[in-house]
């Protein structure tokens, strides 16, 4: 065995229980929170080392030392994203109506601002029929280019911006108690609406794309993690059946996801049926699930979906969900306690 090798096989080892142990840490360093992200990535890699390390190296106390970390790091990666597998359990029930009575269909995508494939994702959104669509990163030219939609989605909430953040909703059903807020960064916008499904039941709407930890952009999770904060505890406050959905720039099993959960009390469909991961779309081997729904239990789901690309760095996702109030009896919502209270309360200040 050369000592190569042997350093290399090491190196890796130390690296990835590094890796597995920096989110654990609570800074919000850009450096710190892109480790939430891969997760699957790290712990395919943790047992391929952990398997050459078994094979391959000299069985000393040292060795042993590091085979325990990297087996306990894999316990804890697949801790955070076995709930987000099929052997999950799942917190939406799926619907046993076979037609629902108050169906409520959404479709949103992260367009990616500088391309132009618009014509595919027409075709993708005339093919699902959903009632609402919404398009993040949206700028005059995507305004343009996606008015069609105006016709067969008349009532609209239009903010093309320049800077990657515009916002485009349009909705089938009628919108009221629209609100347009710059919860925390004045250049990023967040939609809030009402709108009434076909039963008469309202629907309140968050749509989100905060702006996230990355070096081009900012650099820590604060004004991310605050903006979904800010909503969560909106939420908890209003008994209305609610849906959360946009580019959310945090992976599902993260804990500022779990704490927005927590704290709004939402439900996540991901849970008990996979990943479906949504970036990046061009690299199968680095995939996330940024882009997200998140609703009340007032909901069972018919149907939740990756659509095909269409040039973005992003998929489409879209959801059919039943609006069934009986169902807050079987599908309990999350509970916050004090300290997450405390937790979220600090993140917003912090913001501020």
């Amino acid at each position: 065995m050369s000592s190569a090798l042997t350093a290399s096989i090491t190196t890796a080892g130390v690296a990835l229980v590094a890796a597995t142990a920096l989110p654990l840490w609570r800074r919000q360093s850009w450096w710190v929170r892109i480790f939430d992200f891969p997760r699957l990535q790290i712990a395919g890699l943790l047992l391929l080392v952990l398997g050459l390390h078994l094979a391959l190296l000299p069985h000393t106390p040292a060795a042993w030392v590091l085979r325990a970390l990297m087996l306990a790091c894999l316990g804890l990666q697949v801790r955070r994203i076995l709930p987000y597998t099929r052997l999950g359990r799942r917190q939406v029930l799926a619907t046993t109506m076979a037609e629902p009575k108050e169906p409520l269909r959404l479709l949103f995508a992260n367009v990616l601002q500088p391309q132009h494939h618009h014509q595919q994702l027409l075709q993708s959104i005339e093919a699902a029929g959903p009632d609402v669509v919404l398009a993040l990163e949206t700028d005059d030219w995507w305004r343009q280019a996606l008015s069609p939609l105006e016709r067969s989605h008349p009532h609209t909430v239009l903010l093309p911006q320049d800077n990657t953040y515009g916002m485009l909703l349009y909705s089938r059903l009628p919108l009221h108690d629209v609100e347009v807020a710059y919860l925390v960064e004045s250049d990023v916008p967040s939609i809030h609406a009402t709108v009434r499904l076909a039963g008469g039941s309202p629907v309140r709407l968050h749509c989100l794309h905060p702006r996230p930890p990355a070096p081009a952009e900012h650099p820590d999770s604060v004004p991310r993690d605050a903006e979904l904060l800010v909503v969560g505890r909106a939420i908890r406050q209003n008994p209305m059946a609610t849906v959360v959905m946009g580019d959310l720039n945090d992976v599902a099993w993260s804990h500022t996801s779990s704490l927005f959960r927590r704290i709004s009390g939402l439900l996540d469909p991901r849970c008990g049926r996979g990943f479906f991961n949504t970036f990046h779309a061009a690299h199968w081997l680095v995939r996330y699930p940024l882009d997200h729904f998140f609703h009340s239990n007032h909901f069972k789901l018919v149907e939740f979906k990756r659509l095909p690309r269409f040039g973005s760095d992003h998929f489409p996702v879209y959801i059919h969900l039943s609006c069934e109030p009986e169902a807050q009896a079987v599908q309990p919502k999350a509970h916050a306690d004090g300290a997450d209270r405390q937790e979220a309360a600090e993140k917003i200040n912090e913001a501020a």
